[in-house]
């Protein structure tokens, strides 16, 4: 199919003969962007990017939230980066209410992305921490001009913040055009930037960090920061339909993607017709299956056994795909554990016995690709005095009900079961050729796929794979679809009962992608960011 037709862009696809970055901001974008053409590598440019993001959109991640990378090499090997935390030892279920899960000082999970930036810099990286971080530092210390979408989630929500954080974000009228400074985050950065991070984790900020949890009743202590370390690991990989496709494994959730994908195989999808009526109700059947697998399933490996393997063998895939009702909108228990399930709600199977996404391509070959939050917006709301940073609030992606039925209840040192899930996509022949993903919570898990598709299987540029109008699966036959998709077609939906709650043209419900490519006859590197956020892609 012709990349060029059939499709409409608000945005061009960026094109570069040497690489290419796609990110949720434009000064994040540009930090990377200049990495490489400084002689930097993809690693290089993309932990620019993410530390620039924790500073140019920091209610969306930050250095106390957590990540997960994964790397693909020009000499053909692909690693994972997990830098997803982990629960303080003093983190037993009995320790928290919904309330606090959510918002205060017992809500972080161990911090990450310091850990994780620095570990990839060690072993991959090319330039100095102190080139890599200028960017990030700059714009904390000097500050940087409000997007529309900072000026959108920043009155979203500042109400969340602690007194130490709001008194950054009450300088700062909420208008495009607006300065904000952050100027303590700026001398947390710029510590890192001398001191490495062992500052993050055994020195000055660690304490600052472990101190002030401590006074207002938290449970992160000194030595819970002292004893993190990020982990290398194998990344997940299916081959579906002649093409090889990765993810992180678990405790990363991403084999979701590649499940959903492996029940919609058998079908001719071509044939449906993009965003038809029949494509959309038999895509969001199949992810109403492999989320239920995900909930049942999906927990930390050193805790749990995860049946990866199972989940996407072809016999247990064959017995599922015979539960998609193809007339009518089965029902979800939802996105995440709600408690016993209704008798009524779609399964697992048995067996016998808010967030942000970047990548970069470099001039040798190299992707790198980084999905990192704080969890919900601004994270806990907790932030370290006179530190600028503020705490993620991964303990409330867990459950804390003791009778939880699934593997992701909160326990000490138990990471947290993890919907960020950058994904890459490989020619038959191993080259690489795309990185596509997204954040949007649990809806990650569904919102790829329909971005993955639309390259795959309609034929779509990276750009327009992005931008084309998409669906988030929801609890009972709750379905969120922007009103791009034609209205005879929300029609046919309702009528096979799903229940349509319609979001607007473009929404960040369902997510806001970035992309890079690799064009497999010229070489040419390409980048597509999603408008529906402040996403932008560069090239050289």
């Amino acid at each position: 199919m012709d990349r060029n037709s059939g499709w409409s862009r608000t945005r061009p696809v960026i094109a570069g003969l040497h690489g290419a970055v796609a990110s949720a901001h434009p000064l994040a974008s540009q930090a990377g962007l200049d990495q490489l053409r400084s002689g930097g590598n993809a690693v290089d440019a993309v932990v620019a990017m993410a530390a620039a993001l924790g500073v140019v959109e920091p209610y969306m991640s930050g250095p106390a939230g957590v990540g997960l990378m994964l790397l693909h090499l020009a000499d053909g090997e692909t690693h994972v980066l997990n830098f997803t935390g982990s629960t303080p030892a003093a983190g037993t279920p009995d320790q928290f209410t919904p309330a606090s899960q959510d918002l205060g000082p017992r809500a972080c999970m161990i911090p990450g992305n310091v850990a994780g930036w620095f570990e990839a810099l060690r072993r991959f990286g090319s330039r100095t921490a102190g080139d890599v971080l200028s960017a990030a530092h700059l714009h904390a210390a000097e500050g940087f001009p409000l997007h529309p979408a900072n000026v959108h989630f920043i009155g979203v929500g500042r109400s969340r913040l602690n007194p130490a954080g709001s008194r950054i974000f009450e300088q700062v009228p909420l208008a495009c055009g607006a300065v904000l400074r952050q100027s303590d985050l700026g001398r947390s950065l710029g510590r890192l930037i001398e001191h490495g991070p062992d500052d993050f984790y055994t020195g000055q900020i660690s304490r600052a960090m472990a101190d002030d949890v401590q006074r207002h009743d938290g449970l992160l202590t000194r030595e819970d920061l002292a004893g993190y370390q990020p982990r290398w690991e194998q990344p997940l990989e299916i081959e579906w339909r002649g093409v090889r496709i990765r993810t992180c494994p678990p405790n990363c959730e991403g084999f979701q993607i590649l499940q959903t994908l492996r029940l919609l195989e058998e079908y001719d999808l071509a044939a449906l017709g993009h965003n038809s009526a029949d494509y959309l109700h038999l895509l969001t059947e199949a992810v109403k299956l492999a989320a239920a697998d995900r909930i049942a399933y999906c927990g930390d490996p050193d805790f749990v056994t995860v049946p990866v393997d199972r989940l996407l063998s072809d016999e247990y895939l064959a017995g599922r795909r015979q539960l998609i009702n193809h007339e009518t909108a089965s029902v979800s228990e939802g996105e995440r554990w709600r408690g016993p399930r209704e008798a009524a709600a779609v399964s697992p199977g048995r067996f016998p016995g808010l967030t942000t996404h970047l990548s970069a391509v470099d001039r040798q070959g190299n992707v790198a690709s980084i999905t990192q939050s704080l969890g919900n917006g601004f994270g806990s709301g907790f932030y370290v005095a006179e530190t600028g940073i503020v705490l993620n609030n991964f303990a409330w992606w867990t459950e804390i009900d003791p009778v939880c039925d699934t593997p992701n209840l909160i326990a000490p040192g138990k990471r947290w079961s993890c919907c960020m899930s950058p994904v890459q996509v490989f020619h038959p022949d191993g080259r690489f050729w795309f990185s596509m993903a997204t954040p949007g919570s649990e809806g990650i898990l569904h919102t790829t796929v329909q971005m993955l598709l639309n390259v795959l299987v309609f034929g779509a540029d990276v750009q327009a794979a992005l931008e084309a109008p998409r669906v988030r699966v929801w609890e009972g036959t709750r379905l969120q679809i922007e009103e791009r998709v034609p209205a005879p077609v929300r029609e046919e939906l309702t009528r096979r009962g799903h229940q349509l709650e319609l979001v607007g043209d473009w929404s960040p419900f369902v997510g806001g992608g970035q992309a890079v490519m690799i064009d497999a006859d010229s070489g040419s590197r390409l980048a597509g960011a999603d408008p529906r956020r402040d996403g932008y892609a560069l090239a050289w």
